[in-house]
């Protein structure tokens, strides 16, 4: 049996981001794989698209192994959660903007923008549709490569950044991505069934990297690392 070690991944991930991984037939994950995976998020499914052992990776079962019949979630409690984590975090989306309007309505009217990006994930998942990849600035620190994949925050957010000009809306913007940041978990626990959604998920969210940066007022790109 051939071994899958963290640092296999990691050349991997260097050379080019993903936001899920295919388990060859007769391969196993390390410990320190397994890890590597989970702290990006990153679906795991086997090849056949069939349930995998507990130990093999973040999500037991494939991406198109929506109708398990052993153990895990009930597909009904599966749809239900991910339809109430639509819901709640398409209010925050609109809540976000709410609170930007009498601030910036120019960066209150692009996050309605990613609202409607967001909301097209429920006829991604319901229906199976495709919709066009979010349009991506390159910057220093994110490119058309790298833009569907999870990058992580560009800088933490602490009580430093709430005293500044923009800190109010940093904060918003902050707490919005939090709520993506917890959506896409979601995805993961209701083995979601469509590649694009949490490609769709980390297009808006680094969209919003590049948001918080702006509003920063750095001249270039803040990203950590």
């Amino acid at each position: 049996m051939k071994f899958i070690t963290e640092e296999d991944l990691r050349t991997i991930y260097k050379d080019k981001p993903f936001t899920s991984y295919e388990i060859e037939t007769g391969t196993r994950l390390t410990p320190g794989a397994r890890q590597f995976l989970q702290d990006r998020h990153i679906a795991v499914y086997s090849a056949d698209g069939t349930a995998m052992q507990e130990g093999d990776g973040v999500v037991v079962g494939g991406w198109n192994n929506r109708n398990r019949s052993g153990g895990g979630t009930p597909d009904l409690l599966n749809k239900k959660r991910l339809d109430a984590a639509l819901k709640s975090t398409g209010a925050v989306f609109l809540q976000t903007a709410s609170d930007l309007l009498d601030k910036d309505p120019v960066m209150a009217q692009k996050v309605l923008g990613l609202a409607d990006n967001f909301n097209d994930i429920r006829q991604m998942n319901d229906e199976g549709r495709s919709f066009p990849a979010l349009p991506c600035t390159p910057c220093s620190g994110i490119n058309a490569e790298n833009f569907s994949s999870d990058l992580g925050d560009c800088f933490d957010i602490t009580s430093f950044h709430i005293q500044m000009a923009k800190g109010k809306e940093i904060l918003l913007l902050h707490r919005l991505r939090c709520a993506l940041y917890e959506f896409h978990v979601v995805l993961l626990e209701t083995h979601c069934t469509n590649k694009e959604i949490p490609e769709r998920v980390n297009q808006i969210i680094n969209t919003l990297h590049q948001m918080i940066c702006i509003a920063f007022g750095g001249d270039g790109c803040q990203r950590q690392g």
